[in-house]
């Protein structure tokens, strides 16, 4: 039986365009490999200043693009920055916020989780590192003569691209860090976006610095039975 909204001229399927059939030794293999490969993939906060073609990160950003989202909206907006004044305008804020973040807008709780961690208010790498990708939620799209057209499932969609690119970055040989200074309006001024986009996190992607490290508490992940039950 055909579903109404299957009779619209607006909905027309087309074959799944591939499938791998892979037998089950080679799905538990592939799965083990990249389980491994992704067991290497580490947020560092110190950068090189080593440059990375502008088309690994046009790829990369490509692949984002391919996350599952609501209505197939696709409510991203990436706006990639590299060297420059704008650079430094973003960690100017961005360290303000920091600065008044840890002297006690956190709260004495998220502060000591954050202990082990290493972190402060001083964020370097938003200049050092070759690429920045700041990502922004389209909470809604204006049609040609203005009209709004909400986007569904908004936060979700663009968490998932983000767990994408961070992902290609990764695959690509980069290194990544997820930046979150709260409040981050100023990011829609210094990039330019407009009032119906959210900045949800800065991306910062390319090489660790000779000297890098990751915090040992980064190594402490939930075993598969903490963190998943199987019924």
């Amino acid at each position: 039986m055909t579903e109404a909204w299957q009779e619209d001229a607006s909905y027309q399927p087309i074959p799944y365009p591939e499938r791998f059939d892979y037998p089950d030794a080679e799905m538990i293999a592939r799965a083990g490999a990249f389980h491994a490969a992704m067991k290497k993939r580490h947020t560092v906060r110190e950068f090189s200043d080593r440059p990375v073609p502008r088309e690994v990160i046009e790829t990369c950003l490509l692949t984002a693009g391919l996350a599952p989202n609501g209505a197939n909206r696709q409510p991203w907006h990436f706006a990639v920055l590299g060297p420059g004044e704008k650079r430094r305008l973003i960690r100017q804020k961005a360290e303000a916020e920091e600065r008044e973040f840890y002297a006690g807008r956190a709260g004495r709780e998220w502060l000591d989780a954050l202990k082990p961690l290493g972190t402060d208010p001083a964020k370097p790498f938003l200049e050092t590192a070759p690429w920045l990708i700041v990502v922004f939620a389209q909470r809604y799209d204006l049609s040609p003569d203005g009209e709004k057209r909400k986007n569904y499932y908004v936060t979700e969609s663009v968490g998932i691209a983000c767990g994408f690119l961070v992902t290609a970055l990764h695959n690509a040989g980069l290194v990544s860090l997820t930046h979150t200074p709260s409040p981050m309006g100023f990011l829609n001024q210094i990039c330019g976006r407009p009032e119906n986009e959210k900045p949800l996190m800065i991306v910062v992607a390319g090489h660790p610095a000779a000297d890098a490290t990751i915090p040992k508490e980064a190594l402490n992940k939930k075993s598969l039975e903490e963190m998943a039950s199987f019924f």
